[in-house]
């Protein structure tokens, strides 16, 4: 068995949870999620936890078991405490706008790059800082991910977007021409 799956997930006192069919909804003071669970494994809801359980023993299923579990959990952390992306924009005029869900990237190219954000994701702007904030961690992962595709960090000079805690190898360039 996956041991991350055979955890129980605990569900706080201000969420309530709601498993009927293969459709997992969880509600919770920031909002609510849902989601279909595969069917190779089931939940079982009581006590305040949550239980990931495998329909038969297989590779698949102790895989599933724990992604079910994770995702799970997941969902209980979003709708209590959100989750948080920090981008940062590193180089010569490179700048970031927001004006209502709409961000605007002025990074080296030709022409202003916009992006509209998907609904349930926020964002808070700094000079060159883009901190996106929201409820479900695949839907913000997804949206940090796009965004700093937009222009990545290059290892010369370290100019692009990106994550807060990434580091970039830096390189060393080309030297003088030896004789």
């Amino acid at each position: 068995m996956s041991r991350v799956g055979k955890q129980p997930v605990p569900i706080p006192d201000k969420v309530k949870v709601v498993y009927k069919g293969r459709t997992l909804s969880v509600k919770g003071p920031k909002g609510d999620l849902s989601r279909v669970i595969h069917e190779d494994v089931s939940l079982a809801v009581k006590e305040g936890l949550i239980h990931v359980l495998p329909s038969h023993h297989g590779k698949k299923t102790r895989a599933l078991q724990g992604l079910t579990r994770t995702l799970v959990a997941n969902m209980v952390t979003g709708v209590t405490q959100g989750f948080e992306r920090v981008l940062e924009i590193t180089g010569v005029g490179y700048r970031v706008d927001l004006k209502s869900n709409v961000l605007t990237f002025v990074i080296g190219y030709s022409h202003p790059v916009v992006y509209r954000l998907p609904d349930g994701i926020t964002a808070t702007v700094g000079k060159t800082r883009v901190v996106l904030a929201g409820i479900d961690k695949e839907l913000l992962g997804s949206t940090a991910a796009t965004i700093r595709s937009f222009r990545k960090p290059e290892p010369y000079k370290g100019k692009g977007i990106k994550y807060a805690e990434e580091r970039v190898r830096r390189k060393v360039g080309k030297s003088g021409a030896k004789q």
